[in-house]
């Protein structure tokens, strides 16, 4: 006899887009049983259709505790993949599967398996900002909240290589004081173009304004900062802290959260060279509500992980989570 395969919804008939938009996608998160995951750095009306909103691995995290049937990740590949790793038995659909993201595109496994090899005494701390294969790779992920307390359960004597930030490496260096980490030479596009000289003139121009950078950011940024920390870290700070005035830099769809959290303050988005929007994540931005609506409605595209990577890839996860 043979086995039984779990039959998967039919998609529906292709229909135009509804007017009702909003309502369209409630309607069909109740049909399919499904729960809307939506990253800080989406647009602000994803975020306000979605039933979380948050980091990547706290949104995966969100996912285990829902009853939920299908998750719609609305961020980049690799937050699906580690909502997959998590959440084996749902079905994790990705609005457009080119949402993708600059770290992890620069640390294909094959440039990561270059580097293992120069230093074969290291072992790999992974930011979670890489896909399922370097995941698969390394030793152990960090997030950017964690990151420091995971690097100091390490000994001082085992070196270690850290992927894919190179920023973020170097600032946790500094934090931690180890001189025995070599760091790979990725970048988040985001995070690298903000330019100190419009910071500057921002902070002549607002001088009681307190300054909040991602780690992710450049040292050059970092020095002008009253607060670096996570995007979790930056909202808790900014709705915490005495200032009116913030000056934000990291991508700027966390302002939405922040503006809802803390309505009587003024949020400044830092600029990039020329004062351009470039800070806004591209990769990011390309979720809309339409395509949410399209996933839903026809169930694709959906992230698959064979389920060899899958484990690979949880067990430094888990790991992670064990030490932090």
């Amino acid at each position: 006899m043979e086995p039984l395969v779990p039959i998967s919804p039919k998609p529906r008939p292709a229909s135009p887009i509804p007017s009702d938009l909003d309502g369209a996608i409630l309607r069909l998160k109740k049909e399919r049983n499904a729960v809307l995951l939506a990253h800080y750095y989406q647009e602000s009306e994803i975020q306000d259709l979605a039933d979380f909103v948050g980091d990547s691995l706290q949104l995966a995290q969100a996912a285990q505790k829902t009853q939920a049937d299908v998750i719609v990740f609305a961020g980049v590949h690799f937050m699906a993949e580690v909502a997959k790793i998590l959440n084996p038995s749902r079905t994790v659909l990705v609005p457009d599967m080119t949402a993708s993201c600059s770290l992890a595109d620069g640390c294909r496994p094959e440039q990561l398996g270059a580097w293992q090899r120069k230093y074969p005494d290291h072992v790999t701390v992974s930011y979670i900002n890489c896909s399922a294969a370097v995941k698969a790779m390394s030793d152990c992920i960090v997030t950017s909240s964690n990151a420091e307390k995971i690097l100091r359960s390490y000994p001082p004597e085992q070196p270690i290589l850290f992927a894919p930030d190179q920023h973020l490496g170097r600032y946790l260096m500094k934090k931690t004081g180890r001189t025995n980490m070599v760091v790979y030479p990725g970048a988040c596009q985001v995070h690298e173009i903000f330019s100190e000289r419009e910071l500057v003139r921002l902070k002549l121009d607002h001088p009681s304004a307190h300054i909040l950078a991602h780690p992710e950011c450049e040292e050059r940024i970092l020095s002008h900062a009253h607060f670096v920390g996570s995007t979790s870290a930056l909202i808790k700070y900014a709705v915490d802290c005495s200032a009116s005035e913030l000056i934000i830099v990291t991508e700027p769809g966390v302002i939405h959260e922040m503006q809802k959290r803390a309505p009587n303050k003024t949020f400044i988005p830092a600029p990039a060279e020329g004062g351009c929007a470039c800070n806004e994540c591209p990769h990011m931005r390309k979720n809309t509500p339409e395509k949410i609506y399209l996933a839903l409605r026809d169930l694709t595209p959906q992230l698959i992980l064979p389920e060899d990577l899958r484990l690979a890839a949880k067990a430094p996860i888990d790991k992670m989570l064990s030490l932090s």
